[in-house]
C-alpha cells in the first residue's frame, strides 16, 4: 500500500487526544470545568503580555496552548507496558526519560510516551506518564502472587485494538478508516469501569499495603486517572480552583513561581470517591465500596534545563524538602522553597550565559533582511544586535518528585517514605521491549537544529 493513502502518525495522536479528553469530560464533569477555567487564564495573561504572545506565536507553541493535555496510566506486567509502547508508536508517541518513583514512596518506574521532534510537537503534544507496578516492592510473598495471578488474567487491549497495531506495523500506517477505528478500540483501554475484579477483601488486602496496588490490579484496565491541560499561570489557577470551591491541593508541585518559568510546575484536584461494586457475595459486608485514584490537574511548562541546570535544580529542591525533615509538608514549604532557589539565576541572558536551559535561536525580521551583517557572529552577539532571537526551549517531560507528590496527594495518603530508591532502568527497558530516549539528548538536538537553522538563513 501506498504510504500516501496513510494518515500521519501526529494526525491520529490529534484524534486520540481530542477523543480521549471528550471521553474524561464525561467521566469526570469536573475536569471540564478545569479546561474551561484554564481558557480563561491563558487568554487574560495573553492579553496582558503581549510580548509573551509574540513569542508563543514564534516557536508555535500558541496555536498548540488549548489542545495541549497530558495524560496517565498505571500498568501490572511487561506485556502490557510492551503493547502500549506499539499501540502508542502508531500515533508517533516513543518512550522519553526514566522515572523511578519509588525513591518518593510510590511503588512504580515510568517513562512518558510523546513526540519528539519540533514539527510533531508544534502538531500535537500529547503526552501520557505510563508506570509500571514494581510487584517485587510488595513485601508480602502471599499477596504478592496474588495480585501476579490477577493480572496474568486480565486483557486490556481489544482484539481489533491489537489487530490495527499489527496491521500498522506490518504495512506502515492505517488508512484514514482504520485510523478513526484505532482511536475508538485504543479508548477502550484507558476507559473508567466501575465493577473491580477481584473481592473486597482482596482489594482491602491491596489497598493496605499500598493504594496505587489495588488501583492497578483490581480493574479491568489502566483507567486514565487524570488528563491535564496546561496554564500559563498556574498561581492564579490555583487561586481560581479554591474560589470556585474546588478542593484542590494545599501545595504546587515543582519549582517556585519566578519571572522565567522553569520546568514544570502542577497543581491538582483531589481524587474523586467512586463507587466500586465487586463480585456479588464478595464480603459479609456487601459488593459495593469506594474507590479515589481519578483526579483533575494543571500544569505550567517552562524552559527546558540543561543537565547542569537540572544538576542545581536537584540539589536546591532537596534543600527545600530536606529544611527542618518537613519534606514538601508544611505551611512554611513555599517560603523554603523559594529562600532556597534564590541562587538560581532568574533572567534569561544569564540562563544562556551559564548554559543552564536550552533555547531556540532565529533571525530576526532584521537579521533576515540583513545577512551581510549576521556573519559568522556568536548567536549571543547577534542576539545583542537584534539580528536574531533565543526562546526557551519548553519542557515537554516530566518531574518524579512532583509526579509522586501528585499520586501520594490524589491516592488519599500522606507523604510516604516507605520505599529506598529502586532505580532499574535496564529491567524497566526489558519489560518495555526498546528503550527509553534520554530527554537531554532531545533538547540538544532541538537547540542544534535552530543554530544550524539560523546559521543556513
Amino acid at each position: 500500500m501506498s504510504t500516501d493513502r496513510f494518515v500521519s502518525p501526529d494526525d491520529i495522536r490529534s484524534l486520540f487526544a481530542q477523543a480521549m479528553s471528550t471521553m474524561y469530560r464525561t467521566e469526570v464533569p469536573l475536569y471540564g470545568t478545569l479546561v474551561d477555567l484554564v481558557a480563561e487564564i491563558n487568554d487574560a495573561v495573553l492579553t496582558a503580555d503581549p510580548s509573551l504572545a509574540e513569542q508563543l506565536d514564534r516557536t508555535d507553541e500558541r496555536a498548540r496552548l488549548g489542545q495541549e493535555r497530558h495524560g496517565a496510566i498505571r500498568v501490572g506486567t511487561a506485556e502490557e507496558l510492551a503493547t502500549l509502547g506499539r499501540l502508542f508508536a502508531v500515533m508517533g508517541m516513543h518512550p522519553v526519560g526514566y522515572y523511578d518513583l519509588s525513591v518518593a514512596g510510590v511503588p512504580v518506574h515510568s517513562t512518558a510516551f510523546r513526540p519528539r521532534t519540533a514539527t510533531a510537537l508544534a502538531h500535537n503534544p500529547f503526552r501520557v506518564f505510563t508506570s509500571l507496578l514494581r510487584l517485587e516492592l510488595i513485601e508480602d510473598a502471599a499477596l504478592r502472587d496474588t495480585a501476579a495471578q490477577i493480572l496474568a488474567r486480565r486483557r486490556i487491549f481489544t482484539d481489533t485494538a491489537l489487530a490495527l497495531i499489527a496491521q500498522a506495523e506490518r504495512d506502515g500506517g492505517l488508512s484514514d478508516a482504520d485510523a478513526r477505528r484505532f482511536v475508538i478500540e485504543a479508548l477502550e483501554t484507558f476507559r473508567w469501569h466501575g465493577d473491580a475484579t477481584v473481592s473486597l477483601d482482596t482489594y482491602h488486602a491491596l489497598h493496605d499495603a499500598h493504594r496505587l496496588i489495588a488501583d492497578v490490579v483490581c480493574f479491568r484496565g489502566p483507567h486514565i486517572n487524570h488528563l491535564t491541560p496546561r496554564t500559563l499561570d498556574i498561581d492564579a489557577a490555583q487561586a481560581a480552583m479554591l474560589a470556585r470551591g474546588i478542593d484542590a491541593k494545599a501545595v504546587v508541585e515543582g519549582p517556585p513561581p519566578r519571572r522565567c518559568p522553569i520546568l514544570l510546575r502542577q497543581t491538582s484536584f483531589k481524587a474523586l470517591q467512586e463507587t466500586v461494586h465487586f463480585p456479588s457475595g464478595a464480603a459479609p459486608s456487601g459488593d459495593a465500596g469506594t474507590h479515589t485514584a481519578r483526579f483533575g490537574e494543571i500544569e505550567q511548562r517552562g524552559l527546558a534545563l540543561t543537565r547542569k541546570g537540572r544538576a542545581l535544580y536537584d540539589r536546591l529542591l532537596a534543600q527545600a524538602r530536606d529544611s527542618g525533615g518537613a519534606g514538601s509538608t508544611g505551611q512554611d514549604y513555599p517560603t523554603r522553597l523559594a529562600a532556597a532557589f534564590q541562587v538560581f539565576p532568574d533572567d534569561h541572558a544569564t540562563l544562556r550565559r551559564e548554559g543552564l536551559g536550552y533555547y531556540r535561536y532565529a533571525l530576526t525580521a532584521a537579521g533576515r533582511a540583513d545577512p551581510a551583517a549576521v556573519g559568522e557572529l556568536p548567536a549571543e552577539a547577534l542576539i545583542a544586535a537584534g539580528l536574531a532571537s533565543a526562546d526557551p526551549i519548553v519542557y515537554e517531560d516530566f518531574l518524579p518528585v512532583s509526579a509522586a507528590g501528585i499520586f501520594q496527594s490524589n491516592l488519599g495518603g500522606e507523604e510516604q517514605r516507605a520505599y529506598a530508591a529502586h532505580a532499574n532502568r535496564d529491567a524497566f527497558e526489558q519489560a518495555l521491549g526498546m528503550q527509553v530516549e534520554d530527554e537531554f539528548a532531545i533538547y540538544e538536538r532541538l537547540q542544534a537544529e535552530s543554530l544550524a537553522t539560523l546559521r543556513a538563513a
